[in-house]
């Protein structure tokens, strides 16, 4: 078949998985010659050096193997990238506080304190884990029904609370009478940010995969936080030394994390394209087919309305 076509025409290709699809040339001498291994990244591809004959993956495609849900991109939605790209931002910017957080509360308790009790210290944090136990166990009875059908808004407001809790951490030692009742309410915020965060992470890992491997969207989710958490202790190590002594400065650098955490959720919030509707949005989208005084009072409540207002403009299926 070489002989019949010109050299370094194409013969064939092969494509395998999410890979770029490779062609097989006729050489000068009449043997095939595979080209090497490319990469397909949401529609653009080239070529990835790779050793002769492309029988071994590159070192980059191990790499992304190892963070990446196999077959990705094509395995997952078309908002994977830009959400998981703002939501490490937004990691490590949590991880820095957290360590900022930690500080201070190690602070309050009374470590490098040698006047500290160690009893007291230790039924402070049991309290405090105890507060946050019952405050997880409410929230889920309380919310758990409604933290799927409004997952943007749920994860949104988990990592502000979040941000509140590591702020009243920080505080803590500064007041030392109400350092106990401090911690323990930061706790409990802490323990609803972990419901809220946990339920619709599993709702956008559900969003996300696209080939029924919501486990391996999930793991490489894990991943992904993983290393930068890494990443974040690591600055943490250096950051610090230079801001435990000087309270003010690691209030500012707090302040500081603390806007570009916000910020980056709320870009990756934006980044998400949901497909399905939401409970406000199922009783909205009846009311763009009524009169035109009504659709602006359904614009109005779609904002912030009460399940009871928009049950008030309903159509009557009767009427």
């Amino acid at each position: 078949m070489a002989g019949h076509a010109g050299v370094g025409a194409p013969l064939c290709s092969e494509q395998f998985g999410s890979q770029a699809a490779r062609s097989c040339c006729a050489a000068a001498d009449g043997s095939l010659q595979w080209e090497a291994w490319g990469w397909r990244w949401w529609g653009r591809s080239g070529a990835l050096g790779g050793k002769p004959g492309g029988r071994a993956s590159p070192p980059l495609s191990r790499l992304l193997a190892v963070f990446l849900p196999q077959g990705f991109p094509d395995s997952v939605s078309a908002d994977y990238l830009p959400y998981q790209l703002w939501d490490s931002v937004q990691a490590f910017a949590s991880s820095l506080s957290g360590s900022l957080a930690t500080h201070a509360v190690l602070l309050g308790i009374g470590v490098g304190n040698a006047k500290a009790s160690v009893s007291a210290a230790t039924a402070t944090w049991l309290v405090k884990d105890s507060t946050g136990m019952l405050g997880r166990i409410i929230f889920a009875w309380w919310k758990g029904s409604k933290l799927d059908c409004n997952a943007k808004q749920w994860r949104l407001f988990a990592d502000i609370l979040n941000d509140v809790a590591m702020f009243l951490e920080i505080m803590a030692p500064i007041y030392p009478v109400c350092f106990t009742m401090t911690i323990c309410i930061s706790n409990l915020a802490k323990c609803i940010v972990s419901v809220a965060g946990g339920a619709t992470r599993a709702a956008l890992t559900m969003h996300q995969a696209r080939r029924n491997n919501m486990a391996d969207v999930s793991a490489k989710d894990g991943s992904q936080e993983t290393l930068v958490n890494l990443a974040g202790l690591l600055v943490s190590l250096l950051m610090l030394p230079l801001v435990s002594d000087c309270p003010s400065f690691s209030l500012g650098c707090f302040f500081l994390l603390t806007a570009l955490h916000i910020y980056a959720n709320y870009r990756a919030v934006r980044a998400l394209v949901i497909e399905t509707f939401s409970l406000i949005n199922i009783q909205v989208l009846p009311l763009l087919f009524a009169v035109p005084e009504t659709e602006n009072q359904a614009v109005e409540l779609g904002k912030g309305g009460s399940r009871d207002q928009m049950a008030v403009l309903l159509p009557n299926p009767r009427s």
